[in-house]
C-alpha cells in the first residue's frame, strides 16, 4: 500500500473514532459505517484486506494489550464458561452454523460450508469489550467476554485449517484434525509458558532504561506469535498466555516504564482499533466482486439467513451451557449461586464478529482448475455481510437491551469502600516503616521534610474516604477533590512562569524540559487520582 493511502485511513479513522466519543454510538460501529460509506466514494484506494498483515502483525498487539488489561485471577475464577465459550461454541458454532449453510445454499459442498463456520464463528475481543466497559456491565460479564475473546481466535483458526485441508483435497480425518488441534493448543499455552519468565526478566532487568524496556514491550507480542507459529502452535494462544502473566506481573516493573508503556499502548491500540474496524467497512467493494452466479438478491437472501442462525446458534449454546452445569455439579450450585436469566440473554447477544473473521476468509487460497476452493467469493461476501449485520444490529441493540433488562451494574460505592479499606491496610503499614526507617541515624531527615512525608500519606488515605462521604454544596467536590484541583491550578501556574523564564533567556530548553517533566509527572498523578 502506498504512503498516502494509509495515511489516509490512519487519520481519517483516528478522526472518526474521536468523534464517536462526542456521540452515544460506540467507536467500532461509527468507524465500520464511515468505511461502509467512504467505499461508495468514486477514486478512492483500494484497500483490500491482506491477511498476512493483520493475522501477524494487527492482531498480536491488540491481544496483548487486552491480556494485559485483563485480570489473571478472575479469568482463573471463570475458567469453566470462558472455556465453554472461546473453545466449546466456537467448535459448536462452526459445525452448527456450517451445516446449516451446507442446507441453506445449493451446491456448495459441505467442507466449505464448514470453512465458512469456521470464518464467521469466534466474536470480535474489541467490539465486545468496549461496548462492555463503556456500559458499564456487571464485572462477571465483562471477564467472561474478555476472556472468551482472548482465547476464541486460536479456536477457529485452527478449525479453519482443519476444514480448509478437507476442503481443498487434503487428507484429513477426524483423529488428524483432533491432534492439530491439539498440537496448535497445547504448544502455543506452551510457548507461551517457556517465553513468558524470561521475557519479565529482561523487563525487569531493563528497568534502568524505560526507552528500551518499552521497546522490548512492542516487540513482545510479535515474538510470542511468530516462535509459536514457527512451530506449527497457536501464536494466538502464545500472545494471550504472556500478555497475562506480564499484567500480572507488571507491579514489578519500573514505575517510569509503567507509566511510559501504558501511554504507549493506549496509542497503538487507539490506532489500531480505528483503522482495523474502518478497513471492515471498506471491505465492500472488494467482496461484491466476482459473485457471478450468487449476486444480486440471492447472496444477499443468503446473508440474512446466515445472521439469523449465527446469532441463534450463540444462544442455543449459552443457555445450556449457563445452566446444565449447576444441573449436574452442586460444586458449582454452591460456588455460582443465583444467576439471573438476563446474564445468558447478555452473552448470548454480545456476539459481534470483527476483522479476524475477515482476515481468515480473505486467507482463502484463490487457486484454479481442481486446487481451486469452491465458492470463494460467496463465503468472502458471507462473512463480510455478518461481521457488517451483527456490529450494526447488535452493537446497536445492546444498549437498550441491558437497559430494558435492568442488568445492575457495578456497585461504585462498594468499590470505593473497598479502595479506602486497602488504601487504608497500606497507608498503615506505610506508616510503620517509615517509623523503622526513621529511627536509624543513616535515615535522619529535617522533622518538615518527615512531617511532609507523613502528611502525603495521609491525604492518601483520607482521599479515597472523602469520596464516600459529604461534597461541596457549590461544587459537588469533596474536599480532597478541590485540593487537587488547586494543586493542578498551581502547577498550571509554575508551568507558565517556567515558560516565560526561558523566553527571557534565565533558564535555558534543557533546564525547562527538566522542570517541565517534574511538573507533568506531578499533574498526572493527580489526574490518575481524581479518575479513579
Amino acid at each position: 500500500m502506498a504512503v498516502m493511502p494509509l495515511l489516509l485511513l490512519v487519520a481519517g479513522s483516528a478522526a472518526v473514532a474521536g468523534l464517536a466519543r462526542r456521540t452515544p454510538v460506540p467507536a467500532p460501529l461509527l468507524l465500520v459505517a464511515a468505511g461502509l460509506a467512504a467505499s461508495t466514494v468514486p477514486g478512492l484506494p483500494d484497500y483490500t484486506l491482506d491477511p498476512h498483515i493483520v493475522l501477524p502483525l494487527v492482531l498480536p498487539p491488540l491481544l496483548h494489550t487486552a491480556a494485559l488489561d485483563s485480570s489473571y485471577l478472575d479469568l482463573r475464577a471463570n475458567l469453566r464458561p470462558v472455556a465453554l465459550l472461546s473453545v466449546g461454541y466456537v467448535l459448536f458454532a462452526t459445525v452448527a452454523v456450517g451445516y446449516a449453510a451446507y442446507l441453506v445454499i445449493p451446491d456448495l459442498p459441505l467442507t466449505a460450508a464448514l470453512v465458512l463456520g469456521a470464518v464467521i464463528a469466534p466474536p470480535d475481543a474489541v467490539a465486545a469489550t468496549a461496548i462492555a466497559r463503556r456500559l458499564g456491565l456487571p464485572h462477571r460479564i465483562t471477564t467472561i467476554l474478555q476472556g472468551e475473546s482472548l482465547v476464541n481466535d486460536a479456536t477457529a483458526i485452527t478449525a479453519y485449517k482443519v476444514a480448509l485441508a478437507a476442503a481443498l483435497g487434503a487428507a484429513t480425518t477426524w483423529g488428524e484434525g483432533v491432534r492439530e488441534f491439539a498440537v496448535a493448543s497445547l504448544g502455543g499455552i506452551g510457548i507461551g509458558v517457556v517465553l513468558m519468565v524470561p521475557l519479565h526478566w529482561l523487563r525487569v532487568r531493563l528497568c534502568e532504561s524505560a526507552l528500551l524496556e518499552n521497546t522490548l514491550s512492542l516487540l513482545i507480542p510479535f515474538v510470542a506469535y511468530a516462535t509459536a507459529e514457527q512451530f506449527g502452535a497457536s501464536g494466538v494462544l502464545a500472545v494471550v498466555v504472556v500478555g497475562l502473566y506480564l499484567g500480572h506481573r507488571s507491579w514489578q516493573v519500573d514505575f517510569e516504564t509503567r507509566l511510559q508503556e501504558e501511554a504507549v499502548w493506549k496509542v497503538v491500540s487507539f490506532i489500531l482499533e480505528s483503522a482495523v474496524f474502518a478497513l471492515i467497512g471498506l471491505q465492500l467493494p472488494v467482496v461484491l466482486r466476482g459473485l457471478g452466479r450468487f449476486g444480486g438478491p440471492q447472496a444477499l437472501g443468503y446473508a440474512v439467513v446466515l445472521f439469523l442462525i449465527v446469532v441463534l446458534a450463540r444462544f442455543v449454546w449459552v443457555f445450556p451451557g449457563t445452566y446444565l452445569p449447576r444441573v449436574l455439579s452442586a460444586r458449582i450450585r454452591a460456588r455460582e449461586p443465583g444467576v439471573n436469566w438476563t446474564s445468558p440473554v447478555i452473552i448470548g447477544w454480545a456476539g459481534m464478529r470483527g476483522v479476524v473473521s475477515l482476515a481468515i476468509a480473505f486467507s482463502i487460497p484463490e487457486g484454479h482448475g481442481s486446487a481451486a476452493f469452491p465458492a470463494r467469493n460467496l463465503v468472502l461476501f458471507l462473512a463480510f455481510t455478518t461481521v457488517i449485520a451483527t456490529l450494526v444490529v447488535q452493537g446497536l441493540t445492546l444498549p437498550p437491551l441491558i437497559r430494558l433488562l435492568k442488568l445492575p451494574g457495578r456497585d461504585t460505592q462498594a468499590q470505593t469502600l473497598a479502595e479506602a479499606q486497602a488504601q487504608n491496610e497500606a497507608s498503615r503499614a506505610a506508616e510503620e516503616r517509615l517509623a523503622e526507617l526513621l529511627r536509624d541515624d543513616r535515615n535522619a531527615l529535617p522533622g518538615p521534610l518527615a512531617d511532609r512525608l507523613r502528611t502525603i500519606m495521609e491525604r492518601r488515605r483520607n482521599s479515597v474516604w472523602e469520596r464516600l462521604g459529604a461534597v461541596n454544596e457549590e461544587t459537588g467536590e469533596s474536599a480532597d477533590e478541590t485540593y487537587r484541583r488547586l494543586a493542578r491550578e498551581m502547577i498550571a501556574t509554575e508551568r507558565q512562569v517556567f515558560v516565560q523564564l526561558r523566553d527571557a533567556r534565565r533558564i535555558d530548553d534543557e533546564m525547562l524540559r527538566t522542570l517541565l517533566r517534574r511538573l507533568d509527572l506531578e499533574e498526572a498523578t493527580a489526574y490518575r487520582e481524581v479518575a479513579s
